[in-house]
């Protein structure tokens, strides 16, 4: 993935492109996305880079988070869609190797990620990981389009739905994981994953007027 991702985001050719696709898209954004029009596409292309190249990280991250808890067999099939979505992509967004369809695989894997961990979250009390990247994915959402992107998203529900009806989520190790962070929280965790509270440094102003 790393090296996928590395190769496309060195391109002049694909940068270009892209700071080219958002010197039009940004003029059309919705008004909660505030950023200076001087600046904003440059600021969004930055935007893209770092939103695809934080999938691996956060992959990562979870990986090794449980595993040391002792609970990766069960959660590494969730894992395992994320990656497949870069490196074995859905029909609906293959085509020729550009950004604009790593973006649109970044956005399925942190919406599933978020999709997971919301469910977590009701179920147990307490996030797999400590990450949000709901207004990153707002911001992605955006940037991809409609209706594009509510099909990505209804692809992520219904791949969570399969992944969370298959996989069972119990078990003593589980119950300790969980218990555990719902009593010290994830401080530990944020400090060895930085990536997991990065910021993406694009204002989003939610009180603004829809």
């Amino acid at each position: 993935m790393r090296t996928l991702i590395d190769d496309l985001s060195a391109s002049s050719e694909e940068t270009a492109a892209l700071i080219a696709r958002l010197q039009v898209r940004s003029s059309t954004l919705h008004n909660a996305i505030s950023l200076s029009a001087d600046v904003a596409p440059l600021l969004l292309a930055d935007f893209v880079v770092r939103y695809i190249e934080h999938v691996p990280d956060f992959i990562e991250a979870i990986h090794t988070i449980t595993r040391d808890a002792n609970i990766n067999q069960q959660v590494d099939p969730l894992l395992k869609v994320a990656v497949d979505y870069f490196l074995r992509p859905p029909e609906l967004v293959r085509g020729s190797s550009t950004l604009q369809v790593l973006l649109a695989e970044a956005y399925l894997a942190h919406r599933l990620l978020e999709e997971i961990n919301d469910r977590f979250i009701s179920l147990c009390g307490s996030p797999l990981v400590p990450m949000d990247t709901t207004r990153a994915n707002i911001v992605a959402h955006e940037l991809i389009g409609e209706p594009f992107a509510i099909e990505l998203d209804q692809a992520v529900l219904f791949s969570a739905d399969i992944l969370l009806t298959e996989h069972h989520f119990t078990g003593a190790a589980f119950d300790h994981f969980f218990a555990h962070h719902r009593a010290h929280g994830w401080s530990v965790e944020l400090s060895r994953w930085p990536c997991l509270a990065a910021d993406r440094s694009i204002f989003v102003n939610f009180s603004g007027p829809d």
